[in-house]
């Protein structure tokens, strides 16, 4: 009976089917990354749901495409789901780089609450789909909102990142250490003699953290420019002018110099030690008050309305 249930469910109704499933499995993700934190070791069980919650993420995406007929960005609940993939993705790619398992930990409590609050608390007026108005319907749609999504998702990662920094090794200094293409070790070049090749530098978890915060932010800071680009040539194409300083406009370019700021400070200052991870930290707050504070103002081309009341 039950098999039955689920069964009709995915059928008649499979984004809201897959968006719970999603829930679930990120539930029981949760107390098993913080598990792995404890013992101080990666866990494979964690990297396998992820992905699965990734694959998962994706086919409710397509399902939502292909019952809308468009891209499944055009509201909140598509939105948020899109960040919680972007999320997990950068989850699975950073992971690649470094397996520590600080990453999901700080990863995955975030991807569950963008689920919850996308299933539980939106009204169903921000949930469904409907068609799209006049001047969304456009190409344009698919390159400035993923774009700007996707630069959410890392600016949101590299931000998660730094907030680590400032809790692991906290009692040993921080510098960058690193190359700009490379988390440590020694890059061999062909006018270098390889009798005078030098051992590896052994980085601790905070530098590995920190310079992972540092590119997470810097292709969110790229990707944030290419959407604000791009969304000044769709305003323009569908208003007649490229920027109109509309509520969520103003304060996408305040996230964009306060981020231009953070890597400015990084590149030309040399900033060291745990002053960037602060500023990285209070990043989070910054893109949170710019994709969901602004929206809910009921101001404005951007506004998805109070969901309250």
């Amino acid at each position: 009976m039950i098999l039955n249930n689920l069964f009709k469910n995915l059928i008649y109704d499979p984004v809201s089917f897959l968006g719970l499933l999603i829930f679930y499995i990120l539930l029981i993700n949760l107390p098993i990354s913080l598990v792995a934190v404890f013992k101080k070791k990666s866990s494979f069980a964690v990297r396998l749901f992820t992905v699965l919650t990734n694959l998962l993420i994706t086919s409710q995406l397509l399902f939502r495409w292909s019952i809308s007929g468009h891209f499944p960005i055009s509201n909140l609940y598509e939105s948020l789901y899109f960040l919680a993939w972007g999320i997990s993705m950068g989850q699975l790619l950073i992971e690649r780089e470094y397996q520590s398992p600080i990453i999901p930990s700080i990863a995955i409590p975030i991807e569950l609450l963008t689920v919850a609050f996308a299933s539980f608390v939106l009204p169903e007026d921000l949930k469904s789909s409907s068609n799209l108005v006049p001047a969304l319907r456009s190409s344009w749609l698919v390159m400035h909102v993923s774009v700007v999504m996707l630069s959410y998702a890392a600016l949101i990662i590299g931000s998660l990142l730094s907030a680590s920094v400032l809790i692991v090794n906290k009692n040993k200094p921080l510098q960058i250490r690193s190359s700009s293409t490379g988390v440590g070790g020694f890059k061999i070049s062909n006018n270098y003699p390889i009798n005078d090749l030098t051992d590896p530098i052994q980085f601790s978890n905070s530098e590995e953290l920190d310079t992972l915060s540092y590119r997470s932010i810097l292709i969110g800071f790229v990707l944030l420019t290419l959407g604000l680009i791009s969304g000044a040539v769709w305003a323009n194409e569908a208003w007649g002018t490229w920027w109109s300083w509309d509520p969520k406009e103003t304060w996408a370019f305040i996230s964009w110099m306060f981020y231009a700021a953070y890597l400015h400070m990084r590149i030309s200052k040399g900033w060291q030690g745990r002053r960037p991870a602060i500023l990285a930290t209070i990043g989070f707050i910054v893109v949170l008050i710019c994709y969901l504070g602004v929206n809910f103002l009921g101001l404005g081309l951007h506004s998805y309305g109070w969901i309250f009341g």
